[in-house]
Protein backbone atom coordinates (compact mmCIF):
# COMPACT_ATOMS: atom_id res chain seq x y z
CA UNK A 1 0.00 0.00 0.00
CA UNK A 2 1.06 3.81 -0.70
CA UNK A 3 -1.48 5.51 1.01
CA UNK A 4 -0.98 8.48 3.52
CA UNK A 5 0.20 6.39 6.85
CA UNK A 6 -2.48 6.65 9.20
CA UNK A 7 -3.30 5.74 12.88
CA UNK A 8 -6.52 6.22 14.84
CA UNK A 9 -6.80 7.33 18.26
CA UNK A 10 -9.74 6.08 19.86
CA UNK A 11 -11.63 3.86 22.32
CA UNK A 12 -13.41 0.56 20.82
CA UNK A 13 -16.59 2.94 19.25
CA UNK A 14 -16.00 5.77 17.11
CA UNK A 15 -12.38 4.58 15.32
CA UNK A 16 -13.48 1.33 14.51
CA UNK A 17 -16.93 4.03 12.81
CA UNK A 18 -14.57 6.31 10.76
CA UNK A 19 -12.69 3.49 10.00
CA UNK A 20 -15.06 1.26 8.14
CA UNK A 21 -16.83 4.30 6.89
CA UNK A 22 -13.90 6.03 5.46
CA UNK A 23 -10.24 3.87 5.44
CA UNK A 24 -11.14 0.05 5.05
CA UNK A 25 -11.29 0.21 0.85
CA UNK A 26 -9.65 3.38 0.67
CA UNK A 27 -6.39 2.95 -1.38
CA UNK A 28 -5.40 6.64 -0.52
CA UNK A 29 -5.01 5.53 2.95
CA UNK A 30 -2.78 3.10 4.71
CA UNK A 31 -4.24 2.95 8.63
CA UNK A 32 -1.03 1.36 10.55
CA UNK A 33 -2.78 0.96 13.65
CA UNK A 34 -5.44 1.96 16.21
CA UNK A 35 -4.73 3.42 19.76
CA UNK A 36 -6.95 2.69 22.82
CA UNK A 37 -7.41 4.25 26.14
CA UNK A 38 -10.51 5.16 28.12
CA UNK A 39 -11.69 1.58 28.52
CA UNK A 40 -10.12 -1.10 30.21
CA UNK A 41 -8.32 -4.35 28.42
CA UNK A 42 -9.06 -3.27 25.22
CA UNK A 43 -5.79 -2.11 23.82
CA UNK A 44 -3.01 -5.49 22.90
CA UNK A 45 -5.44 -7.07 20.09
CA UNK A 46 -6.31 -6.85 16.70
CA UNK A 47 -8.71 -4.88 14.28
CA UNK A 48 -9.79 -8.22 12.57
CA UNK A 49 -9.75 -9.71 8.81
CA UNK A 50 -12.89 -10.25 8.68
CA UNK A 51 -13.81 -6.54 9.76
CA UNK A 52 -10.92 -4.68 8.41
CA UNK A 53 -11.59 -5.62 4.53
CA UNK A 54 -9.08 -6.83 1.76
CA UNK A 55 -6.68 -4.20 2.21
CA UNK A 56 -5.56 -5.25 5.43
CA UNK A 57 -5.35 -9.52 4.91
CA UNK A 58 -3.12 -9.09 8.36
CA UNK A 59 -5.86 -6.93 10.34
CA UNK A 60 -4.39 -3.83 12.49
CA UNK A 61 -2.81 -4.01 15.43
CA UNK A 62 -4.24 -1.80 18.51
CA UNK A 63 -1.64 -0.42 20.82
CA UNK A 64 -2.41 1.39 24.25
CA UNK A 65 -2.39 5.54 23.76
CA UNK A 66 1.12 5.52 25.73
CA UNK A 67 2.55 3.98 22.51
CA UNK A 68 1.58 6.60 20.43
CA UNK A 69 4.60 8.82 20.16
CA UNK A 70 6.83 5.43 19.46
CA UNK A 71 4.45 3.97 16.87
CA UNK A 72 4.03 7.49 14.99
CA UNK A 73 8.06 7.53 14.74
CA UNK A 74 8.93 3.65 14.42
CA UNK A 75 6.20 3.36 11.59
CA UNK A 76 6.52 7.04 9.88
CA UNK A 77 2.79 8.25 10.39
CA UNK A 78 2.18 10.66 8.05
CA UNK A 79 -1.15 11.06 9.96
CA UNK A 80 -2.90 10.88 13.51
CA UNK A 81 -6.93 10.95 13.45
CA UNK A 82 -8.63 11.79 16.77
CA UNK A 83 -11.58 9.38 16.99
CA UNK A 84 -12.93 8.97 20.99
CA UNK A 85 -15.72 11.31 22.53
CA UNK A 86 -15.83 13.10 26.23
CA UNK A 87 -12.69 15.04 26.30
CA UNK A 88 -11.80 18.37 27.48
CA UNK A 89 -10.91 21.07 24.81
CA UNK A 90 -7.70 21.56 26.23
CA UNK A 91 -6.64 17.48 26.30
CA UNK A 92 -7.63 17.77 22.39
CA UNK A 93 -5.46 20.44 21.80
CA UNK A 94 -2.55 18.41 24.00
CA UNK A 95 -2.87 15.30 21.91
CA UNK A 96 -2.74 17.27 18.69
CA UNK A 97 0.87 19.22 20.25
CA UNK A 98 1.88 15.72 21.05
CA UNK A 99 1.09 14.42 17.99
CA UNK A 100 2.39 17.88 15.65
CA UNK A 101 5.76 17.65 17.84
CA UNK A 102 5.71 14.08 16.91
CA UNK A 103 5.70 14.99 12.95
CA UNK A 104 2.18 14.01 12.36
CA UNK A 105 -0.64 15.58 10.84
CA UNK A 106 -3.65 15.73 13.56
CA UNK A 107 -7.26 15.56 12.02
CA UNK A 108 -10.70 15.24 13.64
CA UNK A 109 -13.41 13.84 11.12
CA UNK A 110 -16.64 15.04 11.19
CA UNK A 111 -20.26 14.34 10.11
CA UNK A 112 -20.28 14.53 6.43
CA UNK A 113 -17.15 12.05 6.29
CA UNK A 114 -18.48 9.75 9.04
CA UNK A 115 -22.17 9.89 8.93
CA UNK A 116 -24.68 7.26 7.01
CA UNK A 117 -27.70 8.28 5.30
CA UNK A 118 -30.78 5.85 6.18
CA UNK A 119 -33.51 5.37 4.21
CA UNK A 120 -35.53 5.93 7.09
CA UNK A 121 -36.45 8.99 9.50
CA UNK A 122 -33.71 9.23 12.10
CA UNK A 123 -33.81 10.30 15.15
CA UNK A 124 -30.54 10.68 17.65
CA UNK A 125 -30.21 11.12 21.13
CA UNK A 126 -26.89 12.79 22.35
CA UNK A 127 -25.36 14.68 25.38
CA UNK A 128 -23.30 17.11 26.30
CA UNK A 129 -21.33 14.86 28.87
CA UNK A 130 -21.72 11.17 29.98
CA UNK A 131 -24.60 11.13 32.32
CA UNK A 132 -26.75 13.82 31.30
CA UNK A 133 -29.44 11.28 30.97
CA UNK A 134 -29.53 10.63 27.39
CA UNK A 135 -30.65 7.07 28.03
CA UNK A 136 -33.63 7.70 29.70
CA UNK A 137 -33.97 10.55 27.32
CA UNK A 138 -34.28 7.46 24.74
CA UNK A 139 -36.13 5.88 26.50
CA UNK A 140 -38.90 8.65 26.69
CA UNK A 141 -38.64 9.26 22.77
CA UNK A 142 -38.93 5.42 22.18
CA UNK A 143 -42.37 5.30 24.13
CA UNK A 144 -43.94 8.19 22.96
CA UNK A 145 -43.08 6.84 18.98
CA UNK A 146 -44.69 3.42 19.99
CA UNK A 147 -47.91 5.39 21.12
CA UNK A 148 -47.79 7.23 17.98
CA UNK A 149 -47.68 3.70 16.26
CA UNK A 150 -44.27 3.67 14.99
CA UNK A 151 -41.94 0.22 15.63
CA UNK A 152 -38.79 1.64 16.98
CA UNK A 153 -35.51 0.63 16.82
CA UNK A 154 -32.76 2.03 19.37
CA UNK A 155 -29.29 1.50 18.04
CA UNK A 156 -26.75 2.31 20.49
CA UNK A 157 -23.75 3.78 20.38
CA UNK A 158 -21.08 0.96 20.25
CA UNK A 159 -19.57 -0.89 23.11
CA UNK A 160 -17.42 -3.88 21.35
CA UNK A 161 -15.37 -5.35 24.04
CA UNK A 162 -15.13 -9.00 23.30
CA UNK A 163 -14.61 -10.98 19.83
CA UNK A 164 -15.45 -8.23 17.48
CA UNK A 165 -16.26 -10.78 14.61
CA UNK A 166 -18.69 -11.86 16.28
CA UNK A 167 -20.02 -8.46 17.50
CA UNK A 168 -19.98 -7.10 13.92
CA UNK A 169 -24.18 -6.58 13.83
CA UNK A 170 -25.82 -7.30 16.91
CA UNK A 171 -29.89 -7.44 18.06
CA UNK A 172 -31.46 -7.80 21.29
CA UNK A 173 -34.90 -7.84 22.11
CA UNK A 174 -34.74 -10.40 24.98
CA UNK A 175 -32.54 -11.02 28.18
CA UNK A 176 -31.85 -14.43 26.15
CA UNK A 177 -29.99 -12.27 23.54
CA UNK A 178 -28.11 -10.58 26.21
CA UNK A 179 -26.67 -13.84 27.94
CA UNK A 180 -26.25 -14.95 23.83
CA UNK A 181 -23.87 -12.08 23.28
CA UNK A 182 -21.91 -12.05 26.77
CA UNK A 183 -22.91 -8.71 27.53
CA UNK A 184 -20.88 -6.92 29.85
CA UNK A 185 -22.46 -4.85 33.06
CA UNK A 186 -21.77 -1.36 30.93
CA UNK A 187 -23.80 -2.80 27.98
CA UNK A 188 -26.75 -4.41 29.88
CA UNK A 189 -26.73 -0.78 31.68
CA UNK A 190 -28.11 0.38 28.40
CA UNK A 191 -29.79 -2.33 26.35
CA UNK A 192 -31.70 -4.03 29.41
CA UNK A 193 -34.12 -1.21 30.39
CA UNK A 194 -34.85 -0.75 26.42
CA UNK A 195 -35.52 -4.51 26.08
CA UNK A 196 -38.13 -3.94 29.52
CA UNK A 197 -39.90 -1.67 27.27
CA UNK A 198 -40.44 -3.63 24.20
CA UNK A 199 -38.12 -2.01 21.94
CA UNK A 200 -35.73 -3.83 19.86
CA UNK A 201 -31.45 -2.72 20.19
CA UNK A 202 -29.12 -3.03 17.81
CA UNK A 203 -25.16 -2.71 18.61
CA UNK A 204 -22.33 -3.69 17.38
CA UNK A 205 -18.87 -2.67 15.10
CA UNK A 206 -20.16 -2.30 11.35
CA UNK A 207 -22.57 0.81 12.16
CA UNK A 208 -23.70 0.93 8.06
CA UNK A 209 -24.70 -3.02 7.90
CA UNK A 210 -26.51 -2.52 11.34
CA UNK A 211 -28.22 0.56 10.36
CA UNK A 212 -29.29 -1.79 7.15
CA UNK A 213 -30.67 -4.41 9.09
CA UNK A 214 -32.71 -2.53 11.26
CA UNK A 215 -34.30 -0.58 7.98
CA UNK A 216 -35.91 -3.93 7.23
CA UNK A 217 -37.99 -4.14 10.63
CA UNK A 218 -38.77 -0.65 11.85
CA UNK A 219 -40.58 2.59 10.79
CA UNK A 220 -38.22 5.24 12.62
CA UNK A 221 -34.41 4.69 13.90
CA UNK A 222 -33.54 6.00 17.18
CA UNK A 223 -29.72 7.17 17.86
CA UNK A 224 -28.81 5.84 21.23
CA UNK A 225 -25.68 7.44 21.26
CA UNK A 226 -23.40 7.42 23.66
CA UNK A 227 -20.38 9.03 25.72
CA UNK A 228 -21.29 12.39 24.40
CA UNK A 229 -20.31 11.50 20.92
CA UNK A 230 -22.28 12.74 17.67
CA UNK A 231 -24.52 10.10 15.94
CA UNK A 232 -23.16 7.52 13.69
CA UNK A 233 -26.23 8.54 11.04
CA UNK A 234 -27.59 11.37 9.14
CA UNK A 235 -30.42 12.96 11.58
CA UNK A 236 -33.97 14.47 10.54
CA UNK A 237 -34.16 15.57 14.27
CA UNK A 238 -31.29 16.24 16.67
CA UNK A 239 -31.76 16.13 19.98
CA UNK A 240 -29.10 17.23 22.84
CA UNK A 241 -29.19 16.53 26.71
CA UNK A 242 -27.92 19.05 29.08
CA UNK A 243 -26.61 18.51 32.88
CA UNK A 244 -27.52 21.76 35.05
CA UNK A 245 -25.48 19.60 37.62
CA UNK A 246 -22.22 20.44 35.47
CA UNK A 247 -23.02 23.74 34.00
CA UNK A 248 -20.31 25.11 31.77
CA UNK A 249 -19.07 21.83 30.35
CA UNK A 250 -21.49 22.58 27.21
CA UNK A 251 -18.95 24.57 25.65
CA UNK A 252 -15.54 22.87 27.04
CA UNK A 253 -15.70 19.26 25.93
CA UNK A 254 -15.20 17.38 22.58
CA UNK A 255 -17.70 16.35 20.69
CA UNK A 256 -20.03 17.70 23.10
CA UNK A 257 -20.15 21.16 22.15
CA UNK A 258 -20.48 19.75 18.58
CA UNK A 259 -23.68 18.73 19.17
CA UNK A 260 -24.81 21.86 20.99
CA UNK A 261 -24.43 23.67 18.06
CA UNK A 262 -26.15 20.87 15.83
CA UNK A 263 -29.09 20.56 17.74
CA UNK A 264 -32.53 21.02 17.21
CA UNK A 265 -33.89 20.18 20.49
CA UNK A 266 -32.10 20.83 23.98
CA UNK A 267 -33.27 18.84 27.31
CA UNK A 268 -31.77 20.14 29.88
CA UNK A 269 -32.25 17.66 32.43
CA UNK A 270 -32.43 17.21 36.61
CA UNK A 271 -33.32 20.49 36.80
CA UNK A 272 -35.39 19.06 40.40
CA UNK A 273 -32.22 18.33 41.97
CA UNK A 274 -29.70 20.90 40.07
CA UNK A 275 -29.06 24.46 41.74
CA UNK A 276 -31.86 26.71 39.80
CA UNK A 277 -28.90 29.67 39.26
CA UNK A 278 -26.78 26.09 37.36
CA UNK A 279 -30.24 25.93 35.45
CA UNK A 280 -30.12 29.56 34.11
CA UNK A 281 -26.67 29.58 33.20
CA UNK A 282 -26.87 26.17 31.40
CA UNK A 283 -30.10 27.93 28.97
CA UNK A 284 -28.65 31.05 28.64
CA UNK A 285 -24.99 29.25 27.07
CA UNK A 286 -27.26 27.10 24.96
CA UNK A 287 -28.78 30.17 23.46
CA UNK A 288 -25.65 31.68 23.09
CA UNK A 289 -24.20 28.96 21.21
CA UNK A 290 -26.95 27.63 19.31
CA UNK A 291 -29.99 30.43 19.24
CA UNK A 292 -32.29 28.31 16.96
CA UNK A 293 -32.81 25.04 18.95
CA UNK A 294 -35.86 24.32 21.30
CA UNK A 295 -34.98 24.08 25.09
CA UNK A 296 -37.17 21.72 27.40
CA UNK A 297 -36.87 21.13 31.07
CA UNK A 298 -37.32 18.27 32.51
CA UNK A 299 -36.88 16.16 36.03
CA UNK A 300 -35.53 13.14 37.08
CA UNK A 301 -37.71 12.09 39.73
CA UNK A 302 -36.64 8.72 41.78
CA UNK A 303 -38.35 5.79 42.43
CA UNK A 304 -37.19 3.41 45.35
CA UNK A 305 -39.46 0.32 46.10
CA UNK A 306 -38.81 0.87 49.76
CA UNK A 307 -37.22 4.21 50.81
CA UNK A 308 -37.73 4.47 54.57
CA UNK A 309 -35.24 0.92 54.79
CA UNK A 310 -32.43 3.78 53.74
CA UNK A 311 -33.64 5.79 57.11
CA UNK A 312 -30.34 5.75 59.72
CA UNK A 313 -28.36 3.09 57.62
CA UNK A 314 -24.80 3.42 56.99
CA UNK A 315 -24.82 2.60 53.02
CA UNK A 316 -22.67 1.71 50.40
CA UNK A 317 -23.92 3.32 47.37
CA UNK A 318 -23.24 1.88 43.64
CA UNK A 319 -23.81 4.53 40.16
CA UNK A 320 -23.22 4.28 36.60
CA UNK A 321 -19.37 3.27 35.92
CA UNK A 322 -18.99 5.62 32.99
CA UNK A 323 -20.83 8.91 34.84
CA UNK A 324 -18.60 8.84 37.48
CA UNK A 325 -15.19 7.91 35.74
CA UNK A 326 -14.86 10.01 32.14
CA UNK A 327 -18.25 11.33 32.88
CA UNK A 328 -16.71 12.89 35.98
CA UNK A 329 -19.66 13.39 37.88
CA UNK A 330 -18.36 12.67 41.99
CA UNK A 331 -22.04 11.36 42.60
CA UNK A 332 -25.57 9.82 40.65
CA UNK A 333 -28.93 8.62 41.63
CA UNK A 334 -28.47 6.62 44.02
CA UNK A 335 -26.22 9.41 45.86
CA UNK A 336 -29.08 11.78 45.68
CA UNK A 337 -31.48 9.22 47.18
CA UNK A 338 -29.46 8.23 50.15
CA UNK A 339 -29.12 12.00 51.45
CA UNK A 340 -32.79 12.31 50.56
CA UNK A 341 -34.39 9.70 52.08
CA UNK A 342 -31.99 10.38 55.70
CA UNK A 343 -29.03 7.66 55.25
CA UNK A 344 -27.00 8.25 58.43
CA UNK A 345 -23.58 7.81 56.77
CA UNK A 346 -22.23 7.48 52.93
CA UNK A 347 -19.35 5.25 53.53
CA UNK A 348 -16.70 5.52 51.19
CA UNK A 349 -16.03 2.16 49.32
CA UNK A 350 -12.20 3.07 48.39
CA UNK A 351 -11.16 1.34 51.69
CA UNK A 352 -12.57 -2.25 50.95
CA UNK A 353 -11.69 -1.98 46.80
CA UNK A 354 -9.68 -5.10 45.45
CA UNK A 355 -8.31 -5.82 42.19
CA UNK A 356 -9.52 -3.74 38.98
CA UNK A 357 -11.77 -1.65 41.12
CA UNK A 358 -8.65 -0.47 43.04
CA UNK A 359 -7.31 0.63 39.62
CA UNK A 360 -10.47 2.13 38.43
CA UNK A 361 -9.62 5.17 41.58
CA UNK A 362 -6.30 5.19 40.87
CA UNK A 363 -7.31 5.93 37.35
CA UNK A 364 -9.86 8.36 38.25
CA UNK A 365 -9.07 9.91 41.44
CA UNK A 366 -12.06 12.59 41.15
CA UNK A 367 -14.37 10.06 42.33
CA UNK A 368 -16.17 10.53 44.98
CA UNK A 369 -17.21 8.33 47.89
CA UNK A 370 -19.50 5.83 45.29
CA UNK A 371 -18.54 2.73 44.43
CA UNK A 372 -18.76 2.67 40.39
CA UNK A 373 -20.31 -0.09 38.95
CA UNK A 374 -17.32 -1.53 36.52
CA UNK A 375 -17.50 -4.68 34.61
CA UNK A 376 -15.98 -4.58 31.42
CA UNK A 377 -15.15 -8.50 31.74
CA UNK A 378 -15.61 -11.19 33.93
CA UNK A 379 -12.60 -10.30 36.53
CA UNK A 380 -13.86 -6.55 36.91
CA UNK A 381 -17.53 -7.98 37.64
CA UNK A 382 -16.34 -10.54 40.46
CA UNK A 383 -14.03 -7.16 41.93
CA UNK A 384 -17.05 -5.17 42.17
CA UNK A 385 -18.85 -8.03 43.90
CA UNK A 386 -16.28 -8.60 46.27
CA UNK A 387 -16.01 -5.22 47.16
CA UNK A 388 -19.44 -4.76 47.71
CA UNK A 389 -19.12 -7.95 50.14
CA UNK A 390 -16.13 -6.42 51.70
CA UNK A 391 -17.53 -2.83 52.47
CA UNK A 392 -18.56 -2.86 56.05
CA UNK A 393 -22.30 -1.01 55.87
CA UNK A 394 -25.75 -2.02 56.90
CA UNK A 395 -27.38 -1.57 53.59
CA UNK A 396 -26.52 -1.02 49.53
CA UNK A 397 -28.40 1.73 46.64
CA UNK A 398 -28.14 0.70 43.94
CA UNK A 399 -28.16 3.99 41.57
CA UNK A 400 -27.11 1.36 38.32
CA UNK A 401 -29.72 1.55 35.37
CA UNK A 402 -29.79 -2.42 35.94
CA UNK A 403 -30.53 -4.46 38.70
CA UNK A 404 -27.31 -5.69 39.39
CA UNK A 405 -28.81 -8.72 41.28
CA UNK A 406 -28.92 -9.97 37.57
CA UNK A 407 -25.42 -10.45 37.02
CA UNK A 408 -24.28 -10.86 40.81
CA UNK A 409 -24.69 -12.17 44.08
CA UNK A 410 -25.18 -8.77 46.86
CA UNK A 411 -25.22 -10.41 49.90
CA UNK A 412 -26.61 -7.41 51.92
CA UNK A 413 -29.65 -5.54 51.94
CA UNK A 414 -30.26 -3.65 48.88
CA UNK A 415 -32.50 -1.06 47.80
CA UNK A 416 -32.30 0.17 43.71
CA UNK A 417 -32.86 3.42 42.64
CA UNK A 418 -34.80 4.02 39.20
CA UNK A 419 -35.52 7.47 37.21
CA UNK A 420 -37.20 8.39 34.47
CA UNK A 421 -37.53 11.36 31.93
CA UNK A 422 -40.38 14.05 33.28
CA UNK A 423 -40.62 16.99 30.85
CA UNK A 424 -41.73 20.27 32.85
CA UNK A 425 -43.75 22.77 30.84
CA UNK A 426 -44.57 23.43 27.24
CA UNK A 427 -43.52 22.10 24.91
CA UNK A 428 -42.97 18.21 25.97
CA UNK A 429 -40.92 15.89 23.67
CA UNK A 430 -44.46 14.60 22.34
CA UNK A 431 -45.51 18.21 20.97
CA UNK A 432 -41.90 18.35 19.15
CA UNK A 433 -42.37 14.44 17.79
CA UNK A 434 -45.97 14.68 16.93
CA UNK A 435 -45.80 18.08 15.13
CA UNK A 436 -42.30 16.35 13.25
CA UNK A 437 -43.62 13.04 12.31
CA UNK A 438 -47.72 12.81 12.86
CA UNK A 439 -49.12 9.71 13.75
CA UNK A 440 -48.88 6.48 11.91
Amino acid sequence: MAGTRTLIMGAAGRDFHNFNVFFRDNPDYEVVAFTATQIPNIEGRKYPTELAGKLYPAGIPIYPESDLVKLIKKHNIELVIFAYSDVPHDVVMHKASIVLAAGADFRMMGPKTTQVKSIKPVISVCAVRTGSGKSQTTRRVSLILRDMGYKVAAIRHPMPYGDLVKQKVQRYASYADLDKHECTIEEREEYEPHIDNGVIVYAGVDYEAILRQAEQEVDIVLWDGGNNDFSFYVPDLSIVVADPHRPGHEYMYHPGETNVRSADVFVINKVDTADPQAVIAVRERLNELNPSATVIEAASPLYIDNPEAIRGKRVLVIEDGPTLTHGEMAYGAGYVAAKRFGAAEIVDPRPFAVGEITATYKKYPKTGPILPAMGYGEEMTRDLEKTIDRADVDLVVIGTPIDLNRVMKIKKPNQRVRYELQEIGKPTLEDLLKAKFGKK
